[in-house]
């Protein structure tokens, strides 16, 4: 570091201290300033306030800013979990430059501007940091709404004793089918049952990708010894299914989960006998 860039860093560092409440309340007002959202005010003060200690301390510690970069990486969390943009976010920590200029500029000093140079580049580097944490913070959160949307997306239901069902709307693609298989096959192990009815009424097409996925989670189930059936195999599907060459096997499939659902009954001991006035017995079938 050369004897100029020496003397104006400590400059900037007798400048940051003298009037750290001016140049902090500047820094609060454009960090507020700068975002639509409603901002908790005492918060992001007490924050800012937080960063500045941690930038003074880091200019004594040889320039060690690995406790300031802890911080902005929570920062960038937290604004990242409230709905902040990434330029929100990264006027936090660039604001502290214009915060600053003024008290520089008032300074005069050759010192001072030469300082400024030399701190507008940290602070450049903390601020490509701060986006940086924001967008690996935004990612992990996007992962995460997904999984959650999958979960919930892909329920497993009991329709009666030993038979259960996965009712799928949408697309079916490898991760969900990875989903799918996971909760079936741990519901088959929670309830004991033989018979699973794997619902493709609300899946808008399916082609050789889907049939494959289909065909895996049924294996899967067989090899814990239950026994699937696919339904809602609606017109339209079935012909796509036959044009492109598709085989099941010897897998039952219905066109509808009632059909699915008589299927599972009968072959589960049980047989459905209509009564009058559309009422309905079930009888289980002796042996």
């Amino acid at each position: 570091m050369s004897v100029h860039t020496d003397a104006g860093r400590r400059r900037i560092e007798e400048l940051l201290q003298e009037h750290e409440g001016r140049v902090l309340k500047r820094w609060l007002e454009i960090a507020v300033s700068s975002t639509s959202n409603q901002v908790d005010r005492g918060g992001l003060a007490d924050q800012l306030r937080e960063l500045y200690q941690s930038l003074r301390q880091s200019f004594g510690s040889s320039g060690d800013l690995s406790d300031l970069r802890g911080l902005l990486a929570e920062l960038s969390r937290d604004r990242a979990r409230q709905g902040f943009t990434p330029t929100e976010t990264a006027v936090v920590v660039f604001g502290l430059k214009e915060a600053l200029y003024e008290t520089v500029e008032e300074d005069g000093s050759p010192d001072a501007l030469r300082g400024f140079i030399w701190f507008s580049r940290v602070i450049d580097d903390l601020g490509l940091f701060t986006v940086e944490s924001y967008a690996t913070a935004r990612e992990k959160i996007i992962i995460d709404q997904a999984e959650q949307l999958l979960e919930l997306s892909t329920p497993v239901v009991k329709l009666w004793d030993g038979i259960v069902a996965v009712p799928l709307v949408g697309t079916l693609d490898s991760a969900r089918t990875q989903v799918v298989m996971e909760k079936l096959l741990q519901t088959l192990v929670d309830t004991g049952s033989e018979h699973a009815v794997i619902d493709i009424t609300g899946v808008p097409a399916v082609d050789t990708e889907v049939a494959q996925h289909l065909l895996k989670t049924v294996v899967a189930a067989r090899l814990m010894g239950a026994e699937c059936v696919i339904s809602g195999i609606r017109p339209q599907i079935a012909h796509t299914i036959v044009t492109l060459g598709i085989e099941f096997g010897d897998i039952v499939t219905k066109a509808t989960l009632a059909d699915a659902l008589a299927h599972t009954l009968r072959a589960s001991g049980v047989r459905v006998v209509k009564g009058g006035e559309s009422r309905i017995a079930v009888r289980t079938v002796e042996a």
